[in-house]
């Protein structure tokens, strides 16, 4: 068992994470909770702090209990300890990991059971968009091991607490579209007709961390004649050419939260037809922006977007935007059914696409933060005119 030492100022004060413990202790409280069981990297970030690259392993569970008095207590592999200790965190039990006969599943258990009490429930996020980092093996044993009905849904706590991000956090978000935009200002300096496009990823990313960037968690994109065929593939070695469109959608990371924007960029001169259709996205992204207030819905978003892209019941394009912070997606999704009431300080990305027929799509996307009198533009809005590379600007 380690004693914390003080906490440390690399992420946020002290009183951002005791802002966040009252509040979920309030809504554990409506819920009649005991406690609260995290398994994953954002939460357990969220009530501690705790950021490293190390959750790439599975090889070992990580665990917080928050309960519904007092502070969290992390129940980790024994080689986390020290860096967990700079972290604001009430105790840390530890186990010698790995140990696949118990994977700190005796003591997660007994922390719980003492921090919940004798009767209390322990809620764990199980709607959309949540997962269990762990074996579910050892999942089952630990639900054994607490007794019927001890866990139970998070009554949507999570989701509830992250959906609306404080100041500190919107600008970690502010930061990183920054340093995004900075990176596709540079665009110039790597791409050009004849460049294979994996050599503009790769080199896309070495941009992005000389301007500032954490590291480069997400890069998908692509490029053709007339759009693209999809927007989630790896890069090819195919090279660009006069008439191509290039895109790139970049998650890039500052201090834990993401960027999540994209950009397109013509190959010389475009066809009126890309140029008209860029066009149209921006007029899209100013459409969606133009609704996004307090009190609206997600989907109401969606509908503004849809109309000028003249989507009838939506469409199939799936979403046309997200949340976005300490995951590169995050609720709500801007699809018609999500009714969503849009508060002051979500942040979201607009993500209109536009089909141009034979397969090919065109995306854009911007992120924003909604406030009380309009949105305000975390990512270096795009202009309608669509940039060119390797012709006459």
């Amino acid at each position: 068992m380690y004693t914390p030492i003080e906490h440390s100022r690399r992420g946020f004060s002290k009183d951002e994470y005791l802002a966040r413990l009252a509040r979920a202790q309030e809504l554990m409280s409506e819920a009649k909770l005991g406690a609260l069981l995290l398994t994953t990297e954002p939460e357990v970030r969220y009530f501690s702090g705790f950021l490293t690259r190390f959750w790439e392993s599975p090889t070992r569970p990580w665990f917080l209990v928050v309960p519904a008095e007092g502070m969290p207590v992390a129940v980790i592999p024994e080689m986390g300890a020290a860096a967990f200790a700079r972290e604001f965190i009430g105790e840390i039990r530890t186990w010698p990991s790995p140990r696949p006969s118990d994977e700190g599943i005796s003591l997660v258990a007994d922390t719980a059971k003492s921090l919940a009490g004798r009767q209390g429930r322990i809620g764990v996020p199980m709607g959309t968009e949540s997962y269990l980092r762990m074996p579910l093996a050892d999942w089952g044993r630990l639900a054994q091991t607490l007794g019927p009905g001890r866990l139970a849904p998070d009554a949507g706590i999570m989701r509830k607490l992250r959906l609306v991000k404080s100041e500190a956090e919107i600008e970690k978000i502010r930061t990183a579209c920054a340093i995004g935009g900075r990176s596709f200002a540079r665009l110039g300096e790597i791409a050009a007709p004849g460049v294979p496009l994996d050599q503009v990823f790769r080199q896309f990313q070495a941009l992005a961390l000389e301007e500032g960037a954490d590291w480069v968690a997400y890069l998908a994109g692509a490029a053709g004649p007339a759009g693209y065929s999809d927007v989630i593939s790896l890069a090819t070695e195919a090279p660009l050419a006069v008439g191509d469109v290039l895109m790139l959608d970049t998650g890039i990371v500052h201090d834990g939260y993401y960027c999540d924007f994209d950009r397109n960029v013509a190959i010389g001169e475009p066809a009126s037809k890309i140029a008209d259709a860029h066009a149209r996205l921006v007029e899209a992204v100013d459409a969606g922006a133009a609704v996004a207030r307090p009190g609206a819905s997600a989907a109401d978003l969606f509908q503004a977007m849809a109309k000028v892209l003249g989507l009838q019941d939506g469409g199939d394009v799936g979403r046309l935007g997200h949340g976005l912070g300490m995951q590169l997606t995050e609720w709500p999704s801007l699809i018609p059914s999500d009714r969503t009431v849009l508060q002051e300080g979500m942040v979201l990305t607009l993500e209109p696409a536009i089909a141009m027929g034979k397969g090919r799509v065109l995306v854009h996307e911007e992120n924003i933060v909604i406030r009380a009198d309009g949105p305000e533009f975390l990512s270096p809005k795009a202009r309608a005119q669509i940039p060119l590379i390797g012709g006459a600007a």
